[in-house]
């Protein structure tokens, strides 16, 4: 590990060594930050905090607590040490690193601030500071930190979400004798929706495009009131049933989804399990990615997909569950 800027950067990619646990796992020390932006997105400023207690400068970033969702751990954490609310942008790759023998592991984001900073000196935090990249670079006092700005800097700084969500759990389709367009969320699934207004939010505020069906629009109901957020329904992302079977347009399903890519607006799209993969499969390919063999989702669980804004490339594609 680097001890200084200057020197070359070294990252612990696989944990834990050999001298601490042979042959064994040592479960990592959990954490997530993001790295702050603001300006020009060719000539930014970052946010860097300073530790009193160990006199260091490093990019904010702490623990997630126990069941803990990690896109709200970063927010948590970020607005904790800055006194900014961040909106997260693209992932960046994790950091690995042993901390006093024991290895711990970071999740990074790119972030855009919202509003106004309340920041107050305090014992943790007792000074925020926006530097060039180059001075960032210089001042960060560790090499993992500054491998995490560098690759802030290698893709694009603004980017935009394109979020792929199945509903929340529905119940059980066979115990439900009316129009299956109308099953609502179970209680598990209510549950869901509700943590969902919260998890989101740490990506901003983006519309909402949505399957008609009951279990769909219920799934983003409470994120749509929480954050006033436009919604809209779309009936190629609609399952429709035929006699016994629930059929979709396929081909229309890929065309609406490949167009909000087009839009270049952060949306939200909420549908059925079956068709998540080839969504995926549609939009990857019209963005000239790789194709996962892993496209499918479990209810409650959502594929974002980070967008440039300048070009429209894929700069990161990320998984989650609702609850983490």
């Amino acid at each position: 590990m680097a001890e200084h800027p200057d020197d070359p950067i070294t990252v612990t990619s696989a944990f834990p060594p050999r001298d601490t646990a042979p042959g064994g796992y040592l479960e990592p020390i959990r954490a997530a930050g993001a790295v702050l932006w603001r300006g020009d997105p060719t000539a930014c400023e970052v946010a860097l905090v300073h530790r009193p207690d160990r006199d260091d400068w490093s990019l904010p970033k702490g623990k997630v607590k126990n069941s803990e969702h990690l896109l709200t751990a970063a927010v948590r954490e970020v607005a904790e040490e800055t006194g900014l609310h961040p909106v997260l942008g693209r992932r960046l790759p994790p950091q690995r690193y042993l901390k006093d023998g024991w290895p711990k592991q970071v999740e990074w984001w790119a972030a855009t601030a919202s509003g106004e900073s309340d920041f107050v000196p305090g014992d943790e935090i007792d000074a925020v500071e926006w530097l060039p990249l180059a001075r960032a670079r210089r001042r960060l006092t560790y090499g993992h930190d500054i491998q995490v700005l560098d690759n802030f800097a290698s893709g694009p700084a603004e980017t935009f979400p394109l979020i792929l969500l199945r509903h929340a759990s529905a119940g059980d389709k066979g115990s439900w004798d009316d129009d299956d367009l109308l099953r609502p969320l179970d209680a598990t699934g209510r549950g869901d929706a509700r943590e969902l207004a919260r998890v989101l939010s740490s990506l901003g505020a983006p519309r909402v495009v949505s399957s008609a069906a009951a279990r769909c629009t219920e799934t983003m109901i409470a994120y749509a009131v929480a954050g006033g957020v436009e919604v809209r329904t779309e009936r190629a992302f609609t399952a429709q049933t035929a006699g016994a079977e629930t059929v979709f347009d396929t081909e229309a399903a890929r065309e609406a989804f490949t167009a909000l890519i087009e839009e270049a607006v952060p949306t939200v799209v909420c549908t059925h399990g079956e068709l998540v993969p080839r969504l995926m499969r549609a939009a990857l390919e019209r963005l000239d990615a790789p194709v996962s063999q892993q496209l499918s989702l479990r209810k409650g669980t959502f594929w974002v997909l980070h967008l440039s804004r300048a070009d429209l490339r894929l700069a990161a594609v990320e998984r989650h569950s609702v609850r983490g």
